[in-house]
């Protein structure tokens, strides 16, 4: 049974683009071999400043990346991706889905703190 998982990666800046796509497409080779998983999203977020220094680096490349596999796949990508030292750190999560919207505050409500307002002033 696939799930959906969402992955971060955090790159050496020293790399360029091309070179991460490349080592992005081996990782997810892994995930999508014998058609047990696909690549659903891949987005590619920049250099951006690290919150605290990892090994000696203060910037990172930054990758995200969600995709549904069989859980037996995970094992042996975990391992391509912590024996890769471009990779900086990554983090593996299972996704929930989109984060649900946030949803307008009824009118009904909106118009009695309205007059409580009012009221107050007066």
């Amino acid at each position: 049974m696939a799930r959906r998982y969402e992955t971060v990666y955090i790159f050496d800046p020293a790399l360029e683009e091309p070179a991460i796509t490349e080592k992005l497409e081996r990782f997810h080779g892994l995930l999508t071999k014998d058609g047990k998983g696909s690549i659903t999203n891949v987005a590619h977020w920049g250099k951006r400043t690290l919150a605290f220094p990892i090994k000696k680096k203060d910037t990172g490349y930054y990758a995200v990346a969600q995709f549904e596999a069989a859980a037996d796949l995970l094992p042996e990508y975990e391992r391509a991706v912590k024996l890769d030292e471009s990779v900086v750190r990554f983090l593996v999560v299972v996704s929930e889905g989109l984060p649900a919207k946030p949803e307008a505050a009824p009118a009904v409500i909106a118009a009695e703190v309205v007059d409580e307002i009012e009221e107050d002033e007066v």
